[in-house]
């Protein structure tokens, strides 16, 4: 009497198909998890150029604010007034009260 050692596990149809989406999570997750991780960086590098423009502007804007401080000035504006012809009256300054 001879004994059959060539027995072979059969799979079911739902444990195939339970062993199939196994193996496509296992190759998916790591490919997901890298694909997000470079889109966080990319977000990253984003926001970094972002800041640094917004120093930039921020450098513009202060020197601006300086430019417009210095041509605002009373002696710039005496002097401009002065070139146009215009001159400093005292008597024609009213003075209103808030009452």
């Amino acid at each position: 009497m001879k004994k059959n050692n060539n027995s072979k596990v059969k799979l079911l149809k739902g444990e195939k198909t339970l062993v199939f989406f196994i193996a496509v999570l296992l190759i998916a997750l790591p490919v997901i998890n890298v694909y997000s991780k470079a889109l966080v960086s990319e977000t990253n590098i984003d926001v970094e150029k972002i800041k640094i423009n917004i120093k930039q502007q921020s450098s513009i804007n202060e020197s601006l604010n300086m430019k417009i401080s210095e041509l605002a000035s009373l002696d710039k504006i005496q002097a401009v007034a002065n070139d146009m012809g215009l001159s400093y009256n005292n008597d024609n300054i009213k003075i209103v009260d808030k009452r």
